[in-house]
């Protein structure tokens, strides 16, 4: 199973975090809004246009390299869903936004773990696993003003050190305008 496999909504885990994650935003985002989604179209975007949003996506290319690449779309609203800490420079993007508003996701920082890194995917690694304040500073930092923020745990249910550290670690989702 490759890494898009297990972002299905049948997995308990992220479905939950999907139904949060779509009950927050639904708070303060009405829905027809137009939001970039920052990552390729995936089940959290799809639920989000089932939900009357009109998604856009990045197209899959290097965002370390090509950060200028989300400043090409004209959304009131960016989604930056448990993304930026895949990449080395989260800022490059953050700053190149056009949009006036961001709902951002990161898993936090598990204390005695080392950051995920699936070996057999390139793309399905963390560079950074930040902790709550080192998350405000880099959105303070690109100019992103915090509005309103969640914190939550997500359990996988499946055994081992991370698995369990991940069921009390709470996950954070930020508001920011």
């Amino acid at each position: 199973m490759d890494s898009t496999e297990s972002y299905s909504l049948s997995n308990k885990t992220l479905s939950r975090r999907y139904t949060r994650t779509l009950a927050f935003v639904k708070q303060t985002l009405p829905t027809g809004s137009k939001v970039l989604d920052i990552g390729i179209t995936n089940p959290l975007s799809k639920l989000f246009e089932q939900a009357g949003y009109a998604i856009v996506n990045t197209k899959g290319e290097d965002l370390d390299i090509y950060p200028e690449s989300v400043g090409e779309f004209n959304t009131e609203t960016a989604f930056a869903f448990e993304i930026l800490e895949h990449l080395i420079n989260p800022m490059g993007v953050l700053k190149n936004l056009q949009a006036k508003r961001l709902y951002a996701s990161i898993p936090l920082s598990l204390w005695f773990a080392r950051a995920y890194r699936n070996k057999n995917d390139r793309w399905d690694q963390h560079f950074h696993e930040f902790e709550d304040w080192q998350f405000d500073w880099l959105l303070e930092k690109s100019g992103w003003q915090i509005v309103r923020s969640e914190k939550w745990t997500s359990p996988t249910g499946v055994f081992g050190v991370r698995p369990l550290l991940r069921y009390i670690t709470p996950q954070v989702l930020y508001c920011r305008s």
